[in-house]
Order: structure tokens, then C-alpha cells, then sequence
């Protein structure tokens, strides 16, 4: 079936239990951007709408919106660039590698202080399988 609803891309929800060390990893660390944020009231929880590229990912506060320890993988051409990029931060909480996987993939793997998991990953090229 090809796509006759004309199905976008996913947006995946994370839960976020402190917003500043969630701020500081997916801002500052990772290198995301932030979009928007909302709150219903000054001391409601937050919900928030991030990017880097084409990947958008919201993190809410919400208690119902999403479980901590979930897990997405993010596609990349420039695993390599990307991991350099990381490994120059020198953040305290998180030194990934590169992983080859029997599956066909290079992956970066770090974890949010929520516990949610970020793959990134890049296809290997058959040549190199």
C-alpha cells in the first residue's frame, strides 16, 4: 500500500522529570534547538518542542504524556561528524561510542536524565557489511 492518507513523519513524546538537566542535555549537549514551549500556567508543568534538522521531538513535564525509559532511533549520514561533535562536549554524564551492529547499522547510543534512550544511527554501506 503506498500512502494514500498522506501519513507524515512522527513526532515522538518524551517525558521529562527535570527540566534543567533535560535542557542542558538536548540544547546544549546534543545540540537540539528549541522551537516553543507552553505551559497552561506559570506553575504548570512544561511542554516543549524541539529540532535538530529534520528530527522534532517534543518533552513534556506531563505526568500522563509519555513513561520515562522510552526510546527512538534517529537516522543520520554523518554519524561520524556527529559523534565528534559530542566527544568535543566533553559532557560529564555521557561519553558515547560507535557501535557496529550485525543489522547493518553504525549507532551512537546516549540516555536523557529521564532515562529515555536516543539511537542515532547510520546505515553501512554494503561494501562494508
Amino acid at each position: 500500500m503506498s500512502n494514500p492518507f498522506n501519513m507524515q513523519a512522527v513526532t515522538p513524546i518524551f517525558r521529562m522529570i527535570d527540566v534543567d538537566q533535560t535542557t542542558e542535555f538536548y540544547l546544549d549537549f546534543l545540540g537540539f534547538q528549541k522551537q516553543w514551549e507552553h505551559r497552561f500556567e506559570q506553575d504548570f508543568p512544561l511542554y516543549m518542542e524541539i529540532s535538530l534538522g529534520s528530527c522534532v521531538i517534543h518533552l513534556s513535564e506531563h505526568f500522563g504524556d509519555a513513561n520515562p525509559g522510552s526510546a527512538i532511533r534517529i537516522e543520520t549520514n554523518e554519524l561520524d561528524a556527529f559523534h565528534l561533535f559530542l566527544s568535543n562536549k566533553k559532557y560529564k554524564y555521557a561519553r558515547p561510542g560507535i557501535e557496529r551492529t550485525p543489522w547493518g547499522t553504525r549507532e551512537v547510543t546516549v540516555s536523557d536524565p529521564s532515562g529515555n534512550r536516543l539511537v542515532f544511527f547510520e546505515k553501512v554501506k554494503l561494501e562494508e557489511l
